[in-house]
C-alpha cells in the first residue's frame, strides 16, 4: 500500500460511486451483488441523515490526504443489532470499488472502522459475517483482527438462492 487508508464522512460529489459500489454489478462484485433497487434512495437518505443515525451510518474509505480529489475507492458501513433488552452490537460491511480490491485496503479500513466504533460508542462487540466462499474477505477479517466463530446456515439470499454465511467478531479486549 503506497497511500495511507483512511475512513471518513461520505461526500454528496461521491453518491454516484457510492451507488455503483452496490447497484453495478461489476463494481459490487460476486458477493455484493443483491440486485437493482430505488435509485433515489442514496440521495434522499445522504440528505436526510449523512448516512449517519444512532442506529447505523457509512464512511468512506480514501486514500492519500484528505485533501485529494478522487480518492474515495469504497464504503463501510454498520448497524445496531440487539443482543439482549439492554444490549447490542454493531454488524459492519464493506465495499470497494472493483480496481481497489486485492491491495489489503479493506483488511485496514475495516481495522479502523472497529477502532472507530469502540472509540466513539459504548458498545463491546462488533461483529461481520461475508459467504462461506468468499476467502479473500474472510481473509482481510481475520488480518483485521477478527475471530471466526462459526456458520451460519442459509442466512443470506443472493442470486436466487440461500447461502451460508462466515460469522466473525471483534470485543474491545481483542484491540489489546
Amino acid at each position: 500500500m503506497a497511500k495511507e487508508v483512511r475512513i471518513r464522512p461520505i461526500r454528496e460529489s461521491e453518491l454516484d460511486l457510492v451507488a455503483s459500489s452496490s447497484q453495478d454489478p461489476d463494481q459490487a462484485g460476486p458477493y455484493s451483488f443483491f440486485g437493482y433497487s430505488d435509485p433515489g434512495w442514496l440521495r434522499r437518505d445522504f440528505a436526510e441523515t449523512g448516512f449517519l443515525t444512532e442506529d447505523r451510518g457509512a464512511l468512506a474509505v480514501a486514500l492519500g490526504e484528505p485533501t485529494e480529489p478522487g480518492d474515495y475507492i469504497g464504503g463501510v458501513g454498520w448497524h445496531r443489532v440487539t443482543t439482549s433488552p439492554v444490549s447490542f452490537t454493531w454488524n459492519i460491511g464493506i465495499g470497494l470499488l472493483a480496481d481497489a480490491r486485492g491491495h489489503g485496503y479493506g483488511t485496514r479500513a475495516q481495522r479502523l472502522l472497529a477502532e472507530y466504533l469502540f472509540a466513539h460508542t459504548q458498545v463491546n462487540r462488533v461483529e461481520a459475517s461475508t459467504e462461506v466462499d468468499n476467502a479473500a474477505e474472510r481473509r482481510s477479517l481475520e488480518k483485521a483482527g477478527f475471530t471466526f466463530e462459526g456458520v451460519l446456515r442459509g442466512a443470506c439470499f443472493r442470486a436466487g438462492r440461500w447461502r451460508d454465511m462466515a460469522s466473525y467478531s471483534m470485543v474491545r479486549a481483542d484491540l489489546g
